[in-house]
């Protein structure tokens, strides 16, 4: 299983695993599915949604790890300078938190719904928080 659904608010997207550059986060990521969260709009990162995981420690080293995701990475801070969280890009993104920039696991990315990732970021941070499922499809 490579590709995935992700359910956005009401789109829904193919994403494919970074399977060869991030295998320890995917492998990490693919023991949690389905899984089920809200996503809300980053604060200091710029065209992104993120879903903060607080303390959750997954055990992660940095693998492709990026401040700069094109539209439609996901990538998986693992802790540290800042909290656990995941991040979805939908235009320009510099990852970064309270505390400065920041780079995350590229493990994830939409490779169909592309043209809904600006109108989701446009809902969330307009409309608020929105749920999102990540599933086998």
């Amino acid at each position: 299983m490579d590709v995935i659904d992700v359910v956005a608010g009401p789109y829904t997207f193919k994403a494919r695993f970074e399977v060869d550059a991030a295998p320890k986060t995917v492998a990490k990521f693919r023991t949690l599915l389905p899984y089920k969260e809200r996503i809300i709009h980053v604060r200091w990162s710029g065209e992104g949604c993120w879903i903060p995981l607080g303390e959750l420690d997954l055990g992660l080293p940095f693998e492709n790890a990026t401040s700069y995701p094109a539209p439609g990475h996901f990538l998986l801070y693992p802790g540290g300078y800042s909290e656990t969280e995941i991040l979805l890009a939908y235009g320009g993104v510099q990852f970064a938190s309270k505390l400065g920039q920041l780079a995350g696991n590229h493990f994830l990315t939409v490779v169909e719904g592309q043209e809904n990732l600006l109108p989701l970021g446009k809902m969330v941070l307009w409309q608020g928080a929105q749920e999102i499922v990540f599933k086998a499809p």
